[in-house]
């Protein structure tokens, strides 16, 4: 399909929603509602797998939904369907009407303020569709196992290869008079593959992913990846229990500031469920850090111009020298907290560390002896208390130098005292999620081992 046609295509499917948007709200009001907010999107896809060289999955997607809350009053009922037509919508609004009119009423409750709400849309370059066809994508999974699986004869078996595309449109509109749609899309290939080496087993991944498919890693290099990080982690063994630095790798560096970011959310706040409670202003890292959101970067995965309640997003520092300078907040929990909303129903859009100088070795010989931590398992985070206990899998490093594979372990600590003791930023940055940050370093935790 060419691009004229695409562009045609979007166009109108974006002109349909949007008039069916409008059918939503013209529909709730009257029906009582004094407010309503809607969002309906659209999109479709594609995913394959192939596993030692054969067909293992083809799923084509095709899916849609509408969301409608409305409000009577400060009374507030939401629902929800996956049929678009004219009696759904009649009988969506009827739902959501009916439960606000049962509904507690909510001083808090309502929609955003109308100067909040997005007034500029810069085209942020988003949709870049991949027309490939279920053979294309299985030549990509095939080739992308293959290269993995013929690098050493130690790569014994797979989990296959997986070539995915999904592209759609999605619009947003209130009874303030905000409406607005864009259209979208994310591709990605991925391949994990099973080692062994005597009786040891080892499982491992590596995967791209990006708006545009020219964007991605090469087929072959994702396997090759996959491969070697599985070939390096044969011959693992645990340690025993010890405290010792530990360096998190840029891949799942990200989980830790998900960590921070859950514990300056709105919710977490106005319930008191944040071991960050009341540290606006205060330091919470060391003063080399700096923590931005940008929600307008080109091409970004988390980029936007607004947030799911249509309010602007904007680009802004939630830690600048070290000090906790704003929380993440939607309408209702800046209400909840005194505060103004900062664009983030919804979540965080573009979250970036700023990077340091060194790189992986730097940051490894700048940790001297100590835990090289590639992989988490488990959910031992307490967001209440900031303790923080994890299954982990990486590497031992002596004297900057990695020494051997590790397994069977446990990390722990206290989040807040991690985040004071972060060392270094690595400039290692990973690119292929909506956080973007190096390895990070962190002083002292605990180890349990043997």
């Amino acid at each position: 399909m060419s691009e004229m046609n695409h562009k045609t295509d979007v166009a109108a499917e974006q002109a349909r929603l949007l008039g069916l948007v409008e059918d939503l709200l013209r529909v709730a009001k009257a029906q009582g509602a004094s407010g309503a907010e809607a969002a309906i999107s659209v999109d479709r896809g594609l995913s394959v797998t192939a596993r030692l060289g054969r067909v293992e999955t083809i799923e084509h997607h095709c899916n849609q939904g509408l969301g409608l809350t409305v409000y009577i009053g400060q009374r507030k009922g939401s629902a929800s369907s996956t049929d678009l037509s004219p009696q759904s919508i009649r009988d969506t609004v009827a739902a959501a009407c009916r439960i606000a009119r049962y509904a507690t009423e909510d001083p808090y409750a309502g929609l955003p303020d109308a100067d909040r709400l997005a007034t500029e849309f810069p085209d942020l370059d988003l949709y870049h569709p991949w027309e490939l066809d279920a053979d294309v994508a299985l030549a990509l999974a095939i080739q992308c196992e293959a290269a993995g699986r013929q690098l050493s004869p130690e790569i014994t078996n797979s989990e296959g290869a997986t070539v995915s595309t999904h592209q759609g449109v999605q619009v947003l509109g209130n009874s303030l008079g905000f409406l607005h749609g864009y259209a979208g899309s994310h591709h990605s290939l991925s391949c994990a593959l099973l080692g062994q080496r005597g009786e040891d087993m080892q499982r491992d991944y590596w995967y791209s992913v990006a708006r545009d498919a020219a964007a991605l890693e090469p087929a072959a290099q994702v396997g090759r990846k996959a491969a070697e990080r599985t070939m390096k982690r044969l011959g693992g063994r645990s340690l025993s229990s010890r405290q010792c630095p530990v360096l998190f790798s840029a891949e799942i560096a990200a989980g830790l500031l998900g960590h921070f970011i859950g514990a300056i959310r709105g919710g977490n706040l106005y319930r008191k469920s944040s071991f960050l409670l009341d540290c606006l202003g205060k330091q919470v890292f060391p003063a080399f850090v700096h923590i931005e959101e940008q929600p307008h970067w080109r091409g970004a995965l988390g980029s936007a111009s607004y947030d799911s309640e249509g309010v602007a997003t904007r680009p802004h520092a939630l830690v600048r020298d070290g000090v906790l300078q704003s929380y993440v907040l939607s309408s209702y929990s800046a209400r909840k907290l005194g505060l103004q909303t900062t664009g983030n129903a919804g979540g965080v859009h573009n979250l970036v560390i700023e990077p340091g100088k060194l790189d992986l070795a730097g940051l490894l010989a700048a940790m001297g002896t100590g835990l090289l931590v590639t992989e988490l398992m488990g959910q031992g985070v307490n967001l209440v208390t900031g303790d923080y206990s994890r299954g982990a899998a990486g590497f031992w490093v002596e004297n900057g130098v990695i020494q051997f594979p590790v397994e069977e372990i446990t990390i722990a600590g206290n989040l807040r005292d991690m985040y004071a003791n972060l060392v270094a930023v690595g400039n290692d940055v990973d690119t292929r999620g909506n956080t973007r940050t190096g390895s990070l370093l962190i002083a002292n935790m605990t180890l349990a081992g043997n």
